[in-house]
């Protein structure tokens, strides 16, 4: 997949990506995020986390690692080293350690993405985000890609998308999360343009993007999904200056302002007050 997504329909949906991942990530804060995987992608590029790691699977060779710099086709490369290798089905982390994970891609190409998910439930803390993208089967390049390999079995024609991994559409994703006690927090398609090859054709079929995102929202090539990790039964800890009890107010007696020196002041109504209490007053 890393040679396609160097090609001109790679770029493209590159884009798109580190276009929703930058607005995605900006406003989530904590202390550890992690990217498992892509490595022409930085979906932490506008977080402001302190700790941020890059993870690739034991395939990648380690070292420096081609990123887009900007988030258009025509972007130049910049190099940034590979923080971890490990695979998505076994983090090097503990339980409830990562504040978000970024998963671009991530689940379709790997080995057991069901799997993959459950491991990022684990490390994940409690109200953690996970930012997932991947291809839409329901889309027009999914049905290029059925279709060539349909015609593959009959020894014609050649795959639009590389032989490896699966598409695993936005329902079943979802279904996925939701068995795992995330809850969607946000649910996004694009990329509408006709699955071809050539840098002028989709240049040409631009206008296929507003009209579908109109139209047909569902059926946009790639998918863009933010979860949340929520715990049952789990209660928010206050600041202290919430929690601590407050003093109460104590009561004060109200005197005679006119009471005589040396006499004790009338603390009876009008209406109950003797002729020699009457006396008292001045």
């Amino acid at each position: 997949m890393h040679h396609w997504f160097e090609s001109p329909p790679g770029r493209y949906l590159l884009a798109w990506e580190q276009a929703r991942f930058d607005e995605a990530v900006a406003d989530i804060f904590g202390y550890h995020s992690l990217q498992l995987g892509m490595p022409l992608l930085d979906g932490l590029r506008t977080n402001r986390m302190p700790h941020q790691w890059l993870a690739l699977g034991q395939e990648a060779v380690a070292g420096s690692i081609a990123f887009l710099e900007t988030g258009n086709g025509d972007g130049a490369l910049q190099r940034r080293a590979v923080d971890l290798l490990a695979e998505p089905v076994a983090l090097p982390f503990p339980e409830a350690s990562l504040d978000l994970l970024v998963l671009p891609h991530t689940l379709e190409l790997s080995i057991d993405p069901h799997a993959a998910l459950r491991e990022v439930e684990r490390v994940l803390v409690p109200e953690g985000r996970v930012v997932i993208s991947g291809l839409n089967p329901a889309s027009l390049w999914g049905l290029r890609q059925w279709r060539a390999r349909l015609y593959q079995r009959l020894g014609k024609g050649t795959l639009y998308f590389p032989d490896v991994g699966e598409f695993i559409g936005y329902r079943r994703l979802r279904d996925w999360l939701r068995l795992l006690s995330f809850e969607v927090e946000s649910a996004r398609f694009g990329c509408y343009r006709p699955a071809v090859r050539s840098a002028q054709w989709l240049e040409r079929c631009s206008l296929m993007d507003p009209l579908g995102e109109r139209w047909w929202p569902i059926f946009g090539a790639a998918y863009f999904v933010v979860a949340v990790k929520r715990v049952h039964g789990m209660r928010l800890l206050e600041p202290a200056w919430r929690t601590s009890r407050q003093p109460q107010a104590a009561t004060v007696p109200i005197a005679n302002r006119t009471a005589l020196a040396g006499q004790p002041a009338t603390t009876a109504p009008p209406w109950k007050r003797t002729e020699n209490d009457n006396r008292n007053i001045v």
